[in-house]
């Protein structure tokens, strides 16, 4: 897999991916960007949680169930100290329909702890909630 990326001037890059789509990735006018696009970090955070949304809509619908709808909310902590590398992201997922919170349970610990490629990739502790229908679960 690649990506190709094209700077656009001052801190700007247009990354084409593998598959034909284009993405502007930018930094903050404090730092020198025009706030174009999202920062790598933040783009990393998000797909850090569509990895993980894909396994588990992929999981539940494979138990035969209907989720009616998903949000996440992801966030992370980041170290002081130059990376300033995620030291952990919590990735809480908010789902609605009928769904038995056991085999939510098993989903989302299997695309935390197998599954999602991006949340292996990343050097940082990740944790997971979730709720159903409103209902919060550790």
């Amino acid at each position: 897999m690649k990506t190709n990326l094209k700077w656009h001037g001052k801190m700007n890059f247009e990354a084409i991916t593998e598959s034909g789509h284009h993405l502007t990735l930018d930094a903050s006018e404090e730092v020198g960007g025009e706030n174009r696009g999202p920062r790598p970090t933040e783009a990393l955070l998000a797909a850090t949680g569509a990895c993980s949304g894909i396994d588990i809509v992929d999981i539940l619908r494979r138990m035969r169930l209907n989720v009616e709808s998903f949000e996440m909310e992801v966030s992370g902590e980041r170290a002081e100290e130059y990376p300033k590398r995620f030291t952990h992201v919590n990735i809480h997922y908010k789902l609605t329909g009928d769904l038995p919170e056991a085999k939510v349970r098993r989903a989302v610990d299997l695309s935390r702890d197998k599954y999602c490629t991006v949340s292996q990739s990343l050097n940082a502790e990740v944790t997971t909630s979730f709720e159903i229908n409103g209902q919060k679960y550790e």
